[in-house]
């Protein structure tokens, strides 16, 4: 039977920061407000890796968010690769081939997979300009129940599409969104955004937030507040989610 998520561990901060030394001073500054950290491209490149194992073995969640899509040798021994880290999380992009690779790379560790449906920087627009006949809400939905046929953890998708997803996929898979911004926070590069609350309510199980934190003057403060806006939301639904 599910159990239900600490408001805590429901935040994830995304360490979108461009060395490791960066991303150690904000670790630092965040302290015992944050459990869970993304760690994206950009600090993979700059040394991440290292990073993410550390923080796992400091008691900390890691998200690597890698976004995996290429031929299925290449995603499935890259998948092994990250297994190794410790982290609780890996992004691969909802494409049949690459999500059956992932999964198989990742066979035997405790590695979670979460498919991204669409990205959040995308509109219909752009679904169009990159020859996608389709819009946004109709290819989430295809890769949602792709994801699902496949045996995915977990998806990756825009608050916007929770509540017509959680539907097609049922109670087991766990919806991560990004595009999250407490109100009054700048959008930044993001098109399909929410607030906390109201991206729990409309149910998301868990939510990256960058810049609103790791840019706030007193990121810990941020942080607690976030937790804080989630913790009033699943009181109010009332609903058990997974771990």
């Amino acid at each position: 039977m599910p159990t239900e998520i600490a408001p805590r561990d429901r935040l994830i901060v995304a360490l979108d920061l461009p060395s490791v030394a960066d991303a150690e001073a904000m670790i630092a500054r965040l302290g015992e407000a944050v459990t869970f950290y993304k760690i994206g491209m950009e600090l993979t490149y700059a040394g991440g890796l290292g990073l993410a194992q550390r923080l796992g073995a400091e008691g900390k969640h890691v998200f690597m968010d890698l976004k995996l899509h290429d031929i299925p040798t290449t995603v499935e021994r890259a998948t092994r690769q990250i297994a190794k880290l410790g982290a609780r999380f890996l992004t691969v992009h909802g494409f049949s081939q690459s999500m059956r690779a992932a999964l198989a790379g990742a066979a035997g560790s405790s590695l979670e997979l979460l498919a991204v449906t669409v990205m959040t920087s995308y509109d219909d627009s752009d679904l169009a300009t990159a020859g996608y006949a389709m819009g946004v809400k109709e290819l989430v939905a295809r890769r949602a129940i792709q994801a699902k046929e496949v045996g995915i953890h977990g998806l990756i998708l825009s608050p916007e599409e929770t509540a017509l997803v959680r539907p097609l996929i049922g109670p087991d898979m766990q919806l991560v969104t990004p595009g999250i911004r407490p109100a009054g926070s700048d959008v930044g590069d993001q098109k399909r955004i929410m607030t906390p609350a109201l991206a729990i309510a409309g149910g998301a199980d868990r939510l990256v937030v960058g810049r609103p934190v790791t840019a706030a003057d007193d990121p810990a403060d941020a942080a607690e507040r976030i937790v804080a806006d989630i913790a009033a939301a699943v009181a109010l639904v009332g609903r058990t989610n997974r771990t």
